[in-house]
C-alpha cells in the first residue's frame, strides 16, 4: 500500500535563524480507476481507502447505486518492468446487467486533486441524473448541533495532525453523531471515499444524514452529496453561485461559512430550527 505521509529536508527559517530538518507532508499519488479492464480516469489523491474511493467515484458518475452493483475491487500490477504492485490501480467488476460508465460523459483522462470537475466537458455532462431525491427528507437539525460539526471534522483528522495539508469529510446524523470521516489531498476525492464506504456498508441513500467539508462548498461537491441522497451539506468556506443553485433546484440544504456558531444557510433552510424534532 503506499503511505499516506513522507519524509522531506527542509531548510527552516524562523527570526532570522537558518536550520535544516526533516518535515512531513502528505502524501499525493495518482490513482487509475478501471471498470472492467478498460481505464476510467485517473485521479490524484492521498493512499488510504482507496476502494472507498472507487466506489464513491463510480456513485457519483450514477454508474451504481447499490452495493450489489459491483462484484470486486481489487489492486492491479502497477505499470513497472519487472510487474511490482504500486497500488495505484484499482479494476471494479461491475454485476450482470450494470450497465457500464458512458462514453459520452467525455472525461478526460487525468484529473487533479484539486478540481474533480476539470475532465468534464460540459456543464450538461455535469448535471448527472440523481437517482434519489432529497426534497422530501424529513432532516431536521439545529444550528447549536451544525456549529460542533467543523470541531468534529478536525479532530478526527489524524493525518492532518502530522501534515497540515489534508482536505477531510464527515458523515453526521441530525443529532451530529459522526457515521464516517475521511482525508484525501482533494475535496472530492474526500467525499467520494465518504460515499464509497456508504455504499459498500449498504446505507444509500443517505437520507437523514449530514455531509461536513473542510474548505469551500463546490458544485461538484453539491452534485456527489445529491447522488448518494445526502439532503444536506454544511462547508467552512464559501459556496459557489452555482452549487447555491443546484442545490435549491433540488431541495438540498447548504451552509456555508460555518464558523463557531455562525453560519450562512443558502437552501433548504427549512431543514433548521433552534428545537428540532428528528
Amino acid at each position: 500500500m503506499g503511505r499516506v505521509t513522507a519524509r522531506r529536508r527542509v531548510l527552516r527559517i524562523s527570526d532570522g535563524q537558518y536550520s535544516e530538518r526533516p518535515d512531513t507532508l502528505v502524501a499525493e499519488e495518482p490513482l487509475e480507476i478501471r471498470v472492467g479492464g478498460k481505464a476510467m480516469t485517473i485521479t490524484m489523491r492521498t493512499p488510504g481507502a482507496d476502494f472507498d474511493l472507487a466506489a464513491g467515484f463510480l456513485v457519483s458518475e450514477g454508474v451504481v447505486r447499490t452495493a450489489e452493483d459491483i462484484v470486486s475491487i481489487r489492486y492491479c500490477a502497477g505499470a513497472t518492468a519487472d510487474g511490482t504492485n504500486t497500488y495505484n490501480i484499482v479494476d471494479v467488476e461491475l454485476a450482470p446487467g450494470v450497465a457500464p460508465p458512458d462514453a459520452s460523459l467525455e472525461r478526460n483522462f487525468y484529473t487533479t486533486s484539486s478540481c474533480g470537475l476539470c475532465g468534464k466537458a460540459s456543464l450538461d455532462a455535469v448535471r448527472t441524473h440523481t437517482h434519489w431525491s432529497v426534497a422530501d427528507d424529513p432532516l431536521q437539525s439545529t444550528p447549536g448541533v451544525i456549529s460542533t460539526l467543523p470541531e468534529q471534522l478536525r479532530g478526527g483528522q489524524r493525518v492532518f495532525d502530522t501534515t497540515g495539508g489534508l482536505h477531510a469529510a464527515g458523515l453526521f446524523t441530525g443529532y451530529g453523531e459522526l457515521l464516517c470521516l475521511r482525508e484525501d489531498v482533494g475535496r472530492h476525492n474526500a467525499v467520494d471515499k465518504v460515499i464509497g464506504y456508504a455504499l459498500q456498508s449498504g446505507m444509500l441513500p443517505l437520507r437523514g444524514t449530514i455531509l461536513m467539508v473542510s474548505g469551500r462548498a463546490s458544485f461538484e461537491l453539491v452534485q456527489k452529496a445529491l447522488m448518494a441522497g445526502i439532503p444536506m451539506l454544511a462547508a467552512v468556506s464559501a459556496p459557489s453561485s452555482l452549487a447555491v443553485d443546484l442545490a435549491a433546484d433540488n431541495g438540498l440544504t447548504l451552509v456555508g461559512f460555518l464558523r463557531g456558531s455562525s453560519m450562512n444557510v443558502y437552501s433548504g433552510a427549512m431543514r433548521l430550527s433552534q428545537h428540532a424534532v428528528m
